[in-house]
C-alpha cells in the first residue's frame, strides 16, 4: 500500500477524516490522512475471507478504534499478515502487513465509499480473478499475480 498521492490530492486528503465500522456497529473506527494505494485483491485468502470474488482495500497511516470493541485478528500468513474482523457479525474491516506501514481498511467498511481517492488504481492477483468479472479498468497489473 505504499504510494504517494499527488501534492494537490495530498493536501486535501491529509485533512480528511473518515469513519467506518462493522455491520453490527460494535467495531467503529476513524481514519486520518490520505487514502493510500486503493486496490482490489483476488488472492485466495481475500476470496475466502470475504466470501467474494475480490476485496477492495485502501491504506491509512492512522486508524483509531472508537467502538465498544476492536477487531479480532486472524493471521493469514503467520508473522507476515493478519486480517481484522468483527467476532459478532463477521465483517472484515482491516489488515496489517509486516512490510507495509499503513493499516489496510476494507473500503466497504467505510461509511462513505464515494471518494475519488478510493477508486482502485491497482488489481492484485488479477490472474486469480473469476473469469466472468471484468477487470478494474486502467489499473496497474500486479507483479504478484
Amino acid at each position: 500500500m505504499n504510494a504517494t498521492p499527488t501534492a494537490d490530492a495530498q493536501g486535501a486528503a491529509e485533512a480528511a477524516e473518515r469513519s467506518g465500522g462493522c455491520l453490527c456497529g460494535r467495531i467503529r473506527f476513524t481514519t486520518r490522512g490520505p487514502a493510500v494505494f486503493a486496490h482490489t485483491c483476488a488472492c485466495g485468502h481475500c476470496q475466502k475471507l470475504g466470501g467474494t470474488p475480490l476485496m477492495w482495500w485502501v491504506g491509512f497511516e492512522t486508524v483509531t478504534w472508537t467502538g465498544e470493541s476492536e477487531p479480532t485478528w486472524y493471521e493469514t500468513f503467520p508473522g507476515e499478515a493478519k486480517r481484522g474482523f468483527c467476532p459478532t457479525c463477521g465483517s472484515r474491516v482491516a489488515a496489517i502487513d509486516s512490510d507495509i506501514p499503513e493499516i489496510g481498511i476494507n473500503v466497504t467498511a467505510l461509511d462513505d465509499t464515494s471518494g475519488t481517492d478510493l477508486v482502485p488504481i491497482h488489481a492484485s492477483f488479477r490472474d486469480n480473478a473469476v473469469h466472468w468479472l471484468p477487470p478494474v479498468p486502467e489499473t496497474k497489473h500486479s507483479a504478484a499475480g
